[in-house]
Protein backbone atom coordinates (compact mmCIF):
# COMPACT_ATOMS: atom_id res chain seq x y z
CA UNK A 1 0.00 0.00 0.00
CA UNK A 2 1.39 3.41 -0.99
CA UNK A 3 1.42 5.93 1.84
CA UNK A 4 1.68 9.71 1.89
CA UNK A 5 5.15 9.38 3.34
CA UNK A 6 6.27 7.32 0.33
CA UNK A 7 5.33 10.16 -2.00
CA UNK A 8 6.85 12.95 0.06
CA UNK A 9 10.16 11.10 0.24
CA UNK A 10 10.40 11.46 -3.56
CA UNK A 11 11.05 15.16 -2.95
CA UNK A 12 14.62 16.28 -2.60
CA UNK A 13 15.64 17.81 0.69
CA UNK A 14 16.03 21.14 -1.08
CA UNK A 15 12.46 21.03 -2.44
CA UNK A 16 11.04 20.13 0.95
CA UNK A 17 12.93 22.97 2.60
CA UNK A 18 11.94 25.49 -0.08
CA UNK A 19 8.25 24.57 -0.05
CA UNK A 20 8.00 24.36 3.75
CA UNK A 21 9.86 27.66 4.12
CA UNK A 22 7.53 29.37 1.65
CA UNK A 23 4.45 28.12 3.50
CA UNK A 24 5.90 29.21 6.83
CA UNK A 25 6.89 32.61 5.48
CA UNK A 26 3.45 33.15 3.92
CA UNK A 27 1.76 32.31 7.21
CA UNK A 28 4.13 34.52 9.21
CA UNK A 29 3.65 37.50 6.89
CA UNK A 30 -0.12 37.14 7.08
CA UNK A 31 -0.07 37.07 10.87
CA UNK A 32 2.36 39.98 11.05
CA UNK A 33 -0.04 42.04 8.95
CA UNK A 34 -2.99 41.00 11.13
CA UNK A 35 -1.15 42.01 14.30
CA UNK A 36 -0.23 45.36 12.74
CA UNK A 37 -3.82 45.89 11.61
CA UNK A 38 -5.16 44.96 15.03
CA UNK A 39 -3.00 47.63 16.66
CA UNK A 40 -4.15 50.25 14.17
CA UNK A 41 -7.78 49.33 14.67
CA UNK A 42 -7.44 49.40 18.46
CA UNK A 43 -6.05 52.93 18.23
CA UNK A 44 -8.85 53.97 15.87
CA UNK A 45 -11.50 52.49 18.18
CA UNK A 46 -10.05 54.38 21.14
CA UNK A 47 -10.15 57.59 19.12
CA UNK A 48 -13.79 56.96 18.15
CA UNK A 49 -14.68 56.25 21.78
CA UNK A 50 -13.18 59.55 22.89
CA UNK A 51 -15.01 61.42 20.13
CA UNK A 52 -18.28 59.74 21.11
CA UNK A 53 -17.79 60.83 24.71
CA UNK A 54 -17.45 64.38 23.41
CA UNK A 55 -20.78 64.00 21.60
CA UNK A 56 -19.30 63.59 18.13
CA UNK A 57 -20.69 60.50 16.40
CA UNK A 58 -18.16 58.72 14.20
CA UNK A 59 -20.29 55.84 12.85
CA UNK A 60 -20.41 56.61 9.14
CA UNK A 61 -21.64 54.56 6.16
CA UNK A 62 -18.99 52.53 4.42
CA UNK A 63 -17.45 53.74 1.20
CA UNK A 64 -15.97 51.58 -1.55
CA UNK A 65 -12.53 51.91 0.03
CA UNK A 66 -13.87 50.51 3.32
CA UNK A 67 -15.26 47.44 1.58
CA UNK A 68 -11.94 46.91 -0.22
CA UNK A 69 -10.03 47.23 3.05
CA UNK A 70 -12.36 44.70 4.68
CA UNK A 71 -11.80 42.35 1.73
CA UNK A 72 -8.01 42.71 2.09
CA UNK A 73 -8.29 42.00 5.81
CA UNK A 74 -10.36 38.86 5.25
CA UNK A 75 -8.09 37.65 2.44
CA UNK A 76 -4.94 37.98 4.55
CA UNK A 77 -6.73 36.40 7.49
CA UNK A 78 -7.75 33.39 5.42
CA UNK A 79 -4.18 32.97 4.18
CA UNK A 80 -2.90 33.04 7.75
CA UNK A 81 -5.54 30.62 9.00
CA UNK A 82 -5.69 28.09 6.17
CA UNK A 83 -2.11 27.80 4.91
CA UNK A 84 -0.87 25.63 7.83
CA UNK A 85 -3.66 23.07 7.38
CA UNK A 86 -2.92 22.93 3.63
CA UNK A 87 0.76 22.10 4.16
CA UNK A 88 0.32 18.27 4.11
CA UNK A 89 -1.49 18.23 0.76
CA UNK A 90 0.92 20.75 -0.76
CA UNK A 91 3.96 18.65 0.18
CA UNK A 92 2.23 15.47 -0.96
CA UNK A 93 1.33 17.08 -4.28
CA UNK A 94 4.96 18.12 -4.73
CA UNK A 95 6.13 14.57 -4.07
CA UNK A 96 3.60 13.02 -6.44
CA UNK A 97 4.42 15.60 -9.09
CA UNK A 98 8.08 14.66 -8.81
CA UNK A 99 7.12 10.99 -8.90
CA UNK A 100 5.35 11.58 -12.20
CA UNK A 101 8.70 12.66 -13.64
CA UNK A 102 8.11 16.41 -13.56
CA UNK A 103 11.12 18.62 -12.91
CA UNK A 104 9.04 21.75 -12.32
CA UNK A 105 8.61 21.48 -8.54
CA UNK A 106 8.44 23.69 -6.61
CA UNK A 107 7.21 26.02 -9.40
CA UNK A 108 4.12 23.96 -10.23
CA UNK A 109 3.47 23.61 -6.50
CA UNK A 110 3.08 27.38 -6.35
CA UNK A 111 0.32 27.11 -8.96
CA UNK A 112 -1.44 24.40 -6.93
CA UNK A 113 -1.22 26.57 -3.80
CA UNK A 114 -2.45 29.63 -5.71
CA UNK A 115 -5.50 27.69 -6.88
CA UNK A 116 -6.21 26.61 -3.31
CA UNK A 117 -5.92 30.15 -1.94
CA UNK A 118 -7.98 31.55 -4.83
CA UNK A 119 -11.04 29.86 -3.34
CA UNK A 120 -10.43 31.49 0.02
CA UNK A 121 -9.88 34.88 -1.61
CA UNK A 122 -13.28 34.47 -3.26
CA UNK A 123 -14.76 33.59 0.13
CA UNK A 124 -13.13 36.73 1.54
CA UNK A 125 -15.11 38.85 -0.93
CA UNK A 126 -18.35 37.28 0.32
CA UNK A 127 -17.29 37.76 3.96
CA UNK A 128 -16.41 41.42 3.36
CA UNK A 129 -19.78 42.07 1.72
CA UNK A 130 -21.51 40.32 4.63
CA UNK A 131 -19.60 42.52 7.06
CA UNK A 132 -20.64 45.60 5.09
CA UNK A 133 -24.28 44.48 5.13
CA UNK A 134 -24.20 43.94 8.90
CA UNK A 135 -22.61 47.37 9.37
CA UNK A 136 -25.25 49.04 7.21
CA UNK A 137 -27.99 47.31 9.21
CA UNK A 138 -26.40 48.47 12.49
CA UNK A 139 -25.92 44.83 13.53
CA UNK A 140 -22.14 45.04 13.94
CA UNK A 141 -20.43 46.63 16.93
CA UNK A 142 -17.25 48.74 16.70
CA UNK A 143 -15.40 45.63 17.89
CA UNK A 144 -16.77 43.83 14.80
CA UNK A 145 -19.03 41.46 16.70
CA UNK A 146 -22.75 41.05 16.16
CA UNK A 147 -24.60 43.62 18.25
CA UNK A 148 -27.69 41.39 18.32
CA UNK A 149 -27.48 38.48 20.73
CA UNK A 150 -30.23 36.68 18.81
CA UNK A 151 -28.29 36.98 15.57
CA UNK A 152 -25.13 35.75 17.27
CA UNK A 153 -26.99 32.79 18.70
CA UNK A 154 -28.50 32.00 15.30
CA UNK A 155 -25.04 32.01 13.70
CA UNK A 156 -23.70 29.65 16.37
CA UNK A 157 -26.63 27.25 16.02
CA UNK A 158 -26.43 27.28 12.21
CA UNK A 159 -22.67 26.65 12.31
CA UNK A 160 -23.14 23.88 14.86
CA UNK A 161 -25.81 22.16 12.80
CA UNK A 162 -23.60 22.36 9.72
CA UNK A 163 -20.80 20.64 11.64
CA UNK A 164 -23.08 17.60 11.96
CA UNK A 165 -24.24 17.40 8.34
CA UNK A 166 -23.13 14.67 5.89
CA UNK A 167 -21.88 17.38 3.51
CA UNK A 168 -19.48 18.64 6.16
CA UNK A 169 -18.37 15.07 6.79
CA UNK A 170 -17.73 14.46 3.08
CA UNK A 171 -15.65 17.63 2.72
CA UNK A 172 -13.71 16.83 5.88
CA UNK A 173 -12.96 13.34 4.58
CA UNK A 174 -11.45 14.81 1.41
CA UNK A 175 -9.39 17.25 3.47
CA UNK A 176 -8.18 14.48 5.78
CA UNK A 177 -7.28 12.18 2.87
CA UNK A 178 -4.97 14.21 0.64
CA UNK A 179 -3.54 11.10 -1.03
CA UNK A 180 -6.99 9.87 -2.03
CA UNK A 181 -7.93 13.33 -3.28
CA UNK A 182 -4.80 13.70 -5.39
CA UNK A 183 -5.04 10.21 -6.87
CA UNK A 184 -8.69 10.70 -7.87
CA UNK A 185 -8.29 14.29 -9.13
CA UNK A 186 -4.84 14.15 -10.70
CA UNK A 187 -4.24 16.39 -13.72
CA UNK A 188 -0.86 16.86 -15.37
CA UNK A 189 0.75 20.18 -16.19
CA UNK A 190 0.40 23.70 -14.84
CA UNK A 191 -3.27 24.01 -15.78
CA UNK A 192 -3.90 20.68 -14.08
CA UNK A 193 -2.18 21.89 -10.91
CA UNK A 194 -4.38 24.99 -10.87
CA UNK A 195 -7.53 22.91 -11.32
CA UNK A 196 -6.48 20.54 -8.55
CA UNK A 197 -5.70 23.42 -6.21
CA UNK A 198 -9.10 24.96 -6.88
CA UNK A 199 -10.82 21.61 -6.34
CA UNK A 200 -9.06 21.00 -3.04
CA UNK A 201 -9.75 24.58 -1.94
CA UNK A 202 -13.44 24.03 -2.70
CA UNK A 203 -13.55 20.96 -0.46
CA UNK A 204 -11.72 22.95 2.21
CA UNK A 205 -14.24 25.77 1.91
CA UNK A 206 -17.06 23.28 2.23
CA UNK A 207 -15.42 22.00 5.38
CA UNK A 208 -14.68 25.30 7.10
CA UNK A 209 -16.89 28.16 5.85
CA UNK A 210 -19.36 27.93 8.74
CA UNK A 211 -16.52 28.08 11.26
CA UNK A 212 -15.37 31.35 9.69
CA UNK A 213 -18.87 32.74 10.18
CA UNK A 214 -18.40 32.29 13.92
CA UNK A 215 -15.89 35.16 13.75
CA UNK A 216 -18.86 37.52 13.43
CA UNK A 217 -19.92 36.35 16.88
CA UNK A 218 -16.58 36.34 18.70
CA UNK A 219 -14.97 39.26 16.83
CA UNK A 220 -13.76 39.42 13.24
CA UNK A 221 -10.41 40.81 14.36
CA UNK A 222 -10.19 39.13 17.74
CA UNK A 223 -6.82 37.52 17.06
CA UNK A 224 -7.06 35.11 19.98
CA UNK A 225 -10.23 33.66 18.49
CA UNK A 226 -8.78 33.78 14.98
CA UNK A 227 -5.83 31.72 16.20
CA UNK A 228 -8.12 29.36 18.14
CA UNK A 229 -10.26 28.66 15.07
CA UNK A 230 -7.13 28.16 12.94
CA UNK A 231 -5.85 25.59 15.45
CA UNK A 232 -9.26 23.92 15.53
CA UNK A 233 -9.27 23.66 11.71
CA UNK A 234 -5.82 22.08 11.88
CA UNK A 235 -7.06 19.57 14.47
CA UNK A 236 -10.05 18.69 12.30
CA UNK A 237 -7.95 18.09 9.21
CA UNK A 238 -4.79 16.56 10.63
CA UNK A 239 -5.57 15.34 14.14
CA UNK A 240 -6.29 11.64 14.74
CA UNK A 241 -9.78 12.37 16.08
CA UNK A 242 -10.70 15.09 13.59
CA UNK A 243 -14.27 13.91 12.79
CA UNK A 244 -15.06 13.46 16.48
CA UNK A 245 -13.64 16.91 17.27
CA UNK A 246 -15.84 18.40 14.54
CA UNK A 247 -19.00 16.77 15.91
CA UNK A 248 -18.26 17.69 19.52
CA UNK A 249 -17.66 21.30 18.50
CA UNK A 250 -20.92 21.28 16.56
CA UNK A 251 -22.88 20.14 19.60
CA UNK A 252 -21.10 22.74 21.75
CA UNK A 253 -21.98 25.55 19.33
CA UNK A 254 -25.63 24.48 19.21
CA UNK A 255 -25.78 24.30 23.00
CA UNK A 256 -24.14 27.74 23.39
CA UNK A 257 -26.51 29.32 20.89
CA UNK A 258 -29.53 27.73 22.54
CA UNK A 259 -28.36 28.95 25.96
CA UNK A 260 -28.09 32.51 24.66
CA UNK A 261 -31.59 32.33 23.15
CA UNK A 262 -32.98 30.91 26.39
CA UNK A 263 -31.92 34.07 28.22
CA UNK A 264 -34.47 36.12 26.24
Amino acid sequence: MISSADHTTVLSRRDRVVISSCLLLLTALAWAYLIHLDREMSAAMEHDRMMAEMGMAMDMPWKTADVLLAFAMWAVMMVGMMTPSAAPVVLLFAGMNRGHGSQRAPGVVFVFGAGYLLIWVAFSAVAALSQWALHQAALLSPAMTTSSARLGAAILIAAGIYQLTPFKGTCLTHCRSPLGFLMSHWRDGTAGALRMGIAHGTYCLGCCWALMGVLFVVGVMNLMWVAAIAIFVLMEKVGPAGPLVARVAGVAMIATGAYVLADF
